[in-house]
């Protein structure tokens, strides 16, 4: 080959019928995404994405029961803990849905919103050739010229508040009306869109926590004084409301009569607090589905339960532990479950593992609960000895680390079980001290959140009622009048067409029809 030979190219490779390139691609990936069906397809995805949340106790919400739950189901809790069940709406796949979701809301309105405003400024189109052939036509004969009948329609249609075409010419009319219709589905689909930023805005934003606080115990709006605490991932703890309040006195409405007798109707906490440090205080009844908000936070009243009052002394007679501890309830009579721990008994800790029974009973030497009014309360705890592995501090205030602890037993052998009455005391054997069961205080659980997105979620439920309401009873229709004038008179075609199907128009037809005849060609 010579310098001035050229070295031949290959053939560029032919693109193969229906293959996309990368630019046709995006395109076509940006238009499915962007399609209504996608958006309905999301938007159940969503709806079935937050079924969990409702059905599993989530962490955000009472992380208290949430921890319940994962100790009754030990199979399944690591399963939904890799899920992200126990956090459904903070979790890497709900966000992707929900993100999906806006995007593909926002690819649908935008394009619409400007096929509707260029569809306010068209006019309606003209009128077809041949009336007759849709569905909803009639025609009648009359004495007038076509002009008064023109005249006359487009009078009748403008008063109907139909829009009509201003270049119709001088033998039809063409109007239109129900623009509105297309502007219910936008406000409807920006609704949807304003509701999802507004939740978005409370999760990223906002916090929700949860304290069980003793009758009498203040609480100052800080994070060390919460027990559970989730914040948003874009929470500024500066921003928090510097308030404190305290429950003095908290009521229960017992049931005394029927099958429910013994369980509670109603609850009311009645609190003061102080929305700043230096401010007067104020006073509120925190009930049941009546927060009380201060500044942008609210406080819920979601739980309560009671807690005994118990003083444990060691063997060289020192107060080892004393105070109120709350029993968890294990159902809707308050029967309850707690540990009493004594980490600095000596010689040895002390650790006490037991049920609290408001009303107690012994049916045929079965111990047995009547209600949740404590009438006859009765506290019953197996004894512990030994190291009660605190020292690690990830150890839950509700449980008993048995694994370095042994069961008290008494002269015959017999594990040690403590049956109290408020007042009595009872001496442990071995010369390892004594307890006492002093009285019985309750305790509240108190949700305490900020959602800083909620008014932005009402107003999108709001817009979205409205904007379905203007797409279900509005209508958009078409109505055409032609007129030709013959050697017999002037003949009167009619024609309505509804654009959005299902509606009536043979009688929006003979209503124009009966309006536009003279009164004597009406009989």
């Amino acid at each position: 080959m010579t310098a001035t030979e050229t070295r031949p190219t290959a053939p560029a490779p032919e693109r193969r019928s229906g293959e996309l390139n990368l630019r046709e691609l995006v395109r076509w990936t940006w238009r499915q995404l962007t399609s209504m069906r996608t958006a309905l397809i999301l938007l159940l995805l969503l709806a079935l994405a937050a079924v969990p949340g409702s059905l599993v106790p989530q962490e955000r919400v009472d992380s208290l029961k949430s921890s319940e739950w994962k100790d009754a189901h030990t199979t399944l809790a690591p399963i939904y803990e890799k899920l992200g069940i126990f956090n459904v709406y903070g979790s890497a796949w709900f966000a992707a849905i929900y993100v999906l979701l806006v995007i593909s809301l926002l690819g649908c309105i935008i394009p619409r919103t400007f096929v509707y405003a260029r569809g306010l400024r068209a006019q309606p189109p003209a009128a077809p050739r041949n009336l007759s052939r849709l569905p909803s036509h009639a025609s009648y004969a009359t004495t007038e010229s076509a002009e008064v009948v023109l005249e006359r329609a487009r009078a009748l249609l403008k008063h109907k508040r139909y829009r009509l075409r201003r270049d119709a010419g001088d033998s039809s009319v063409s109007a239109e009306r129900g623009y509105l219709r297309e502007l219910g589905n936008l406000v409807f689909h920006l609704a949807v869109l304003v509701v999802l930023v507004g939740f978005a805005t409370g999760t990223l934003f906002g916090f929700r926590g949860g304290v069980i606080l003793i009758q009498g115990q203040p609480f100052s709006n800080n994070l060390t004084q919460y027990d559970d605490f989730v914040p948003g991932s874009l929470f500024d703890p500066d921003g928090m409301d510097p308030f404190s309040f305290t429950v003095n006195k908290f009521g229960i409405e017992w049931l005394t009569t029927g099958p429910r007798a013994g369980m509670a109707r109603g609850f009311n906490a009645d609190l003061t607090y102080t929305e700043a440090p230096g401010e007067p205080e104020k006073s509120y009844d925190l009930r049941v589905n009546h927060p009380l908000k201060i500044g942008g936070t609210e406080l819920f009243l979601i739980g309560h339960g009671y807690a005994p009052v118990v003083t444990i002394r060691d063997g060289d007679g020192n107060v080892a532990a004393s105070g109120p501890v709350p029993f968890l309830p294990m159902g809707p009579d308050l029967f309850s479950f707690g540990v009493v721990k004594a980490p600095f008994a000596e010689p040895t800790q002390i650790g006490l593992e037991g049920y609290f029974y408001p009303a107690f009973a012994d049916v045929d030497g079965t111990p047995v609960n009547l209600g949740g009014n404590d009438v006859n309360p009765l506290l019953s705890l197996n004894v512990y000895t030994g190291d009660l592995n605190m020292s690690s501090g990830s150890q839950s205030v509700y449980t008993l680390d048995k694994s370095k602890v042994t069961q008290v037993t008494g002269a015959d052998g017999k594990n040690v079980r403590l049956n109290l009455t408020p007042g009595e005391t009872v001496q442990l054997p071995n010369g390892l001290g004594s307890v006492t069961f002093d009285k019985v205080v309750s305790w509240q659980r108190i949700q305490i959140s900020h959602t800083p997105g909620k008014d932005v979620a009402l107003l999108g439920v709001v817009l979205a009622l409205l904007g379905l309401m203007g797409s279900l009873f509005i209508r958009s229709r078409r109505v055409w009048v032609r007129v030709s004038e013959g050697p017999d008179g002037t003949t009167v075609d009619i024609a309505a067409l509804d654009r959005s199907g299902g509606a009536d128009t043979d009688a929006v037809l003979s209503q124009l029809v009966a309006a536009l005849q003279k009164p004597e060609e009406k009989s």
